[in-house]
């Protein structure tokens, strides 16, 4: 199991909000705040206000998916911690982290604000190991273990199923393995929130050039043909789509920018068409991008 799983285990288990009394405050609100923000929500039975609040706050706790817990004390029956803490009116909440009181409010509120509130008590603890595991599952994938990396990644979109690192990261995963078939059944259900994230898209190019790759024609014929004919465009275009399936991207990209150079409008516009899926396929970083789409610019705005 991997570490960030943990605190979902917990959620599951149904500990994320419990009743807390006088005898197990410290446990499970100084102590537990340890590890995990506790909002302690301060309530009596005829308190109207505290009818709308709890429900409420147990719906935006329960949203957080284990990155805080809420712990609910009846004023009434723990009147010795109410004072302790002097609280003079209900409802009343707190946020405890590191055993120590860090945020709270009186009253009712709206949702907006108790989701506000949630979520900035939930970043105190960071992400519960998910940016670790994303760094390591790359790591497996540029190593060439891409079943280990591919199980990562899943097990992180069952943490956060919007993920959208996780979600391309699965995609190229399987694309690494040769599963075309899983990787574009991936990229169809993809959730519509990161559909078009960055991360997917990268994955939807991969795929692209995979397809192209299948047909693409011997290298040195199409080199030959091109010294032939330099204006013949549709021969530069498949030989550029050559040279990449033989992992020679930097030349395809320099004759994809040639062909750009000759004649952009060429066939719709394919050379810059393809020079976007090669440059959203590889890390916005890469030497090769920053490269071509500078000297791609510096064309377009000449």
């Amino acid at each position: 199991m991997l570490e960030f799983g943990q605190k979902q285990d917990a959620a599951a288990a149904g500990d994320l909000i419990r009743d807390v009394t006088e005898a197990d405050f410290m446990k499970e609100v100084i102590e537990a705040s340890a590890e995990i923000p506790v909002i302690v929500d301060f309530w009596a039975p005829w308190c109207g206000p505290c009818k709308t609040l709890i429900p409420a706050l147990e719906a935006a706790v329960t949203a957080a998916k284990g990155k805080v817990r809420m712990a609910k004390v009846n004023v009434d029956e723990n009147q010795q911690i109410a004072a302790q803490l002097r609280i003079q009116s209900i409802p009343t909440v707190y946020a405890f982290w590191q055993g120590k009181p860090v945020d709270g409010f009186q009253g009712a509120v709206p949702a907006s604000e108790l989701k506000a509130f949630v979520d900035k008590l939930a970043g105190l603890a960071g992400d519960g190991g998910l940016g670790e595991a994303l760094e390591a599952a790359e790591a497996m994938l540029a190593e060439g273990a891409a079943v280990d990396a591919a199980e990562t990644f899943a097990a992180i979109l069952g943490e956060e199923p919007e993920n959208a690192a996780a979600y391309g990261g699965l995609i190229r995963a399987h694309l690494a393995m040769g599963n075309e078939d899983q990787a574009e059944g991936l990229l169809n259900a993809a959730p519509a929130a990161i559909a078009q994230s960055a991360e997917v898209e990268a994955g939807r190019a991969q795929l692209a050039l995979l397809k192209q790759a299948a047909t693409a024609g011997p290298v040195a014929e199409l080199q030959a043909r091109v010294a032939a004919g330099p204006d013949d465009h549709q021969a530069r275009f498949d030989l550029a789509q050559a040279l990449h399936a033989a992992g020679e991207v930097e030349d395809a990209v320099e004759e994809l920018l040639e062909l750009f150079r000759r004649d952009r409008d060429w066939n719709d516009g394919a050379a810059k068409a393809q020079l976007f899926t090669i440059f959203e396929a590889l890390k916005p970083t890469d030497p090769i991008v920053l490269k071509g789409r500078r000297k791609l610019s510096s064309m377009i705005f000449a």
